[in-house]
């Protein structure tokens, strides 16, 4: 059965050629214009992963991704946005975005970014259950996907969540920037993609507040590591 991918995008010319591309690559792809049908268009049809441009009359990207979390509903969002500032794409992730591709984009990456957000969604039937990880006060539960600092539980999107966990399970290691993007996104977006950086603020954001000890360290010109300062 094809994986069902929902398009929410006011621009005409951009829905129909993703509405195109996605067939040609054997899924079945759902072409809604706005934010409110978008929603509707999440309860009739349960789509495998969505697509949303963030900026939409009547109901935005950003809304119709918080009204999708505020009702417990995971399915894998990729934000799309025109605007090029960082806080812009930070907003998305707030918002609950699990990733985001600026416009322009190459169509290469934009499946790439689908088929690694499609292959996180799913259980692995053969995987054993994972031990709680730790680092100093940091706790994450691959089972049930829960990060907590200290007593504070921290809300992850899954893409934050998986970043993460490959960090504090590799803690200690350097890890290259081509190591991660193939290990979380399954594509190397080069070297003048700024995805990694983001990400990597936005965790820094959650789970290193006012005088808590810093515990993601950037190793210049190589890469990110875990550890204890």
């Amino acid at each position: 059965m094809a994986d069902r991918v929902l398009v929410a995008d006011d621009d005409r010319a951009i829905r129909e050629s993703l509405g195109r591309a996605l067939r040609l690559e054997g899924y079945e792809p759902l072409l809604v214009p706005d934010g409110a049908a978008a929603l509707q268009a999440v309860k009739e049809h349960s789509p495998d992963v969505v697509v949303l441009d963030l900026m939409m009359p009547n109901i935005d990207g950003l809304t119709v991704c918080r009204v999708l979390r505020a009702e417990r509903n995971r399915v894998p969002v990729l934000m799309l946005t025109a605007r090029t500032e960082t806080s812009d794409r930070v907003a998305g992730l707030d918002a609950g975005a699990d990733d985001y591709l600026p416009k322009p984009f190459e169509l290469d990456e934009l499946l790439a970014r689908l088929r690694a957000l499609l292959r996180r969604a799913r259980p692995d039937a053969e995987a054993e259950p994972a031990d709680e990880l730790t680092i100093a006060d940091l706790r994450v539960d691959p089972a049930s996907r829960r990060v907590w600092r200290g007593d504070r539980e921290v809300d992850m999107s899954k893409t934050e969540f998986d970043l993460l966990e490959l960090l504090v399970r590799n803690a200690g290691i350097v890890l290259d920037h081509s190591t991660i993007y193939d290990r979380i996104w399954g594509y190397d977006f080069g070297p003048d993609s700024k995805n990694l950086a983001v990400y990597i603020s936005y965790l820094r954001r959650k789970l290193e507040v006012d005088d808590e000890p810093k515990l993601i360290h950037t190793v210049r010109g190589v890469g990110y590591t875990v550890r204890i300062s």
